[in-house]
């Protein structure tokens, strides 16, 4: 598991940035399209920077942010590549979850996309994407996946996600849905509040059946099936009317997201321990919210 990888960890990182490329122009064509008085939201962008301990270039990547836009409130698409070696707790972590020789040789590289959109209008649904590769000497692997979290549900919104990702797992076998269904249904869990966070979609972890081929295609079809499984669900629910009972209802449930994305995620724990930019890990925290 030498840098023969080299050529497979570029291939992925290009494929992250085409994927936000692809979702930034998505995104700001879904402003470009609603009527309002106020500006069309437009992403903000800024290179982030990662450093090792010694002060050596540690990787970095691009945070792209939108606020205040006519659809989404907040949106952040980020994208990372980040490499070097992990510390003791990080280590650790990682034995306990099975990739061996961690303790000899303790180098990493991981590239991914990572996007989360809180929503003005109470009735579009927010929603989480993420996908990425993990590198050491010893293992790879992807993980990732999308999922939907409505404030406000309607069970047809529901199943155009849930079919939309069945569309694109299909073609890899008849399995991978149910399977990464059930994997999202328990990863994104609060066991604190007793319920999901949201409504379910599709999530994996550690997914390697040593074919790098064909699972980078897997994770590149989890990407691909996420705007046709979302733009049209904000497409139908941004000129729904709300009132003020609607937002309340939304500013509580974007407290569950926070909720599970301080206390439980993989992603926010380990960007984190890591050294990575607080405000690009943290992006995912909504812009208002509220607990009673």
């Amino acid at each position: 598991m030498a840098e023969e990888f080299a050529a497979q960890k570029a291939k992925a990182s290009a494929w992250f940035r085409t994927l936000r490329d692809d979702i930034v122009a998505a995104f700001e064509a879904l402003e470009d399209s609603h009527r309002g008085d106020t500006p069309t939201g437009r992403f903000e962008v800024t290179e982030t920077a990662r450093h090792s301990d010694d002060g050596s270039d540690a990787g970095g990547g691009l945070m792209s942010v939108m606020r205040g836009g006519r659809v989404f409130e907040k949106v952040g698409v980020n994208i990372s590549t980040v490499y070097g070696q992990l510390g003791d707790a990080a280590q650790r972590a990682m034995a306990a979850r099975g990739v061996p020789g961690m303790a000899d040789d303790p180098r990493f590289w991981a590239s991914g996309i990572s996007l989360v959109a809180h929503m003005q209008n109470p009735h579009a649904p927010a929603v989480h994407m993420n996908t990425r590769m993990f590198w050491t000497p010893h293992a790879w692997w992807f993980g990732g996946g999308s999922d939907l979290n409505p404030c406000i549900e309607y069970a047809e919104d529901t199943a155009h996600f849930h079919a939309a990702q069945k569309a694109h797992l299909d073609p890899h076998g008849l399995d991978h849905y149910p399977k990464l269904k059930a994997w999202a249904d328990e990863y994104f869990y609060i066991p604190h509040r007793n319920r999901a966070r949201g409504v379910g979609g599709i999530f994996m972890d550690d997914y390697c059946t040593g074919d790098w081929e064909a699972d980078f295609t897997v994770t590149q079809d989890i990407g691909r099936a996420f705007l046709p499984a979302y733009v049209p669900l904000v497409e139908k629910r941004r000129d729904t009317p709300w009132n003020d009972a609607d937002k309340d209802i939304q500013l509580i449930h974007r407290g569950l997201y926070a909720e599970y994305n301080l206390v439980y995620d993989r992603g926010t724990k380990f960007g984190l321990t890591t050294g990575h930019d607080a405000n690009a890990v943290l992006m995912s925290l909504p812009p208002l919210a509220k607990w009673v």
